[in-house]
């Protein structure tokens, strides 16, 4: 007697066998990408970037196989595809070089994530209007302590000098040994110049401090937007809204232009990534008992013991504890 149609019995299902899709056979291969060619990232915008390939601008894309692995401004990559820079014409990035430095932040002190803002910077320049908009130090001093972490040399650029007298604000970070250039409205940039000489120099700063004015003086072609400040809030608007990378002109230096910011969370930074910027200060630390934090209210810490022996600068710990402190305050 024949099986029902449609019905199959136990013979049947022990050697069935599921039809197989065609495939292509998968590789582990990947292509060399021989004929890649070096680039430079100057800006990133909604998945799209663009380098500096030679002298051509180009616009690329990231390639597949980098899967999440983020491209950030500063970053030197190699690149495949249409590297022309004629009008309509993408490459693919496939390859991200070995960073020397990363400045990171994270949205706020609460957050896990960390964002990366610029590659391969040397110098990170904080602007500061003396006036209009007033100072605000503790962002100054967030801002100290992501370029020590991150390994840059901390410049700040204290402008609109002509309003205040930049003496009240440096005598706050001299002994943290950090340089200072002084600009006013109109005047000589000679001094900003030689700070930024063969630095790539990462601008951060408040919004209405001059920061893209002091862009679009330094590269006249620029053309960075410039706004104002509120005259009831005291703050700028926005007047940048992606970072840029710019070269200086007669091959100088590199900038980077970034939006003004209202925060700079540091959950990302710890203590001991912190003193070991200070290596004076980190020496001192040996003593230490497991833990120490290095903050002020420290039971048994070497840096108060160094104070006490005459042995460190008091000023300088004071500071160096303030910027311990910026950590977690974030009202500024």
């Amino acid at each position: 007697m024949s099986r029902p149609t449609g019905r199959y019995g136990e013979h049947d299902v022990e050697h069935y066998e599921r039809p197989r899709r065609r495939t292509r056979p998968r590789t582990k291969d990947r292509p060399s990408h021989d004929d890649a060619v070096d680039g430079l990232v100057t800006t990133v915008d909604r998945g799209r970037f663009t380098l500096l390939v030679d002298d051509r601008v180009v616009t690329a894309m990231k390639a597949r196989p980098l899967g999440r692995k983020g491209v950030v401004v500063g970053d030197r990559v190699r690149v495949v595809g249409d590297v022309s820079g004629d009008e309509g014409s993408l490459a693919r990035i496939v390859e991200v070089r070995e960073r020397t430095t990363m400045l990171r932040r994270t949205a706020d002190d609460d957050d896990p994530v960390e964002r990366p803002i610029v590659a391969n910077a040397t110098q990170l320049a904080v602007v500061t209007a003396l006036a209009d908009p007033e100072p605000r130090p503790r962002l100054i001093d967030r801002a100290l302590v992501a370029a020590f972490d991150a390994g840059l040399a901390p410049l700040l650029v204290l402008t609109k000098s002509d309003l205040a007298d930049p003496e009240t604000l440096l005598v706050t970070y001299r002994s943290l040994g950090v340089k200072w250039v002084v600009t006013q409205r109109g005047g000589d940039l000679a001094e900003v110049r030689d700070a930024l000489a063969s630095h790539t120099t990462v601008l951060v700063g408040h919004s209405g401090v001059g920061k893209s004015t002091l862009v679009n003086a330094l590269v006249p072609d620029a053309g960075r937007e410039t706004g104002h400040v509120n005259a009831v809030t005291g703050r700028g608007r926005h007047t940048s809204t992606s970072a840029i990378m710019l070269e200086l002109p007669d091959g100088a230096g590199w900038i980077v232009d970034t939006p003004g910011i209202r925060s700079f969370g540091l959950a990302h930074v710890e203590p001991e990534n912190l003193i070991e910027a200070f290596p004076d200060l980190d020496e001192m630390t040996e003593t230490c008992p497991r833990g120490c934090t290095h903050a002020a209210d420290e039971p048994e810490c070497g840096l108060d013991e160094a104070v006490a022996e005459g042995e460190a600068d008091p000023e300088r710990v004071a500071s160096f504890r303030r910027l311990l402190e910026a950590r977690s305050v974030t009202d500024y």
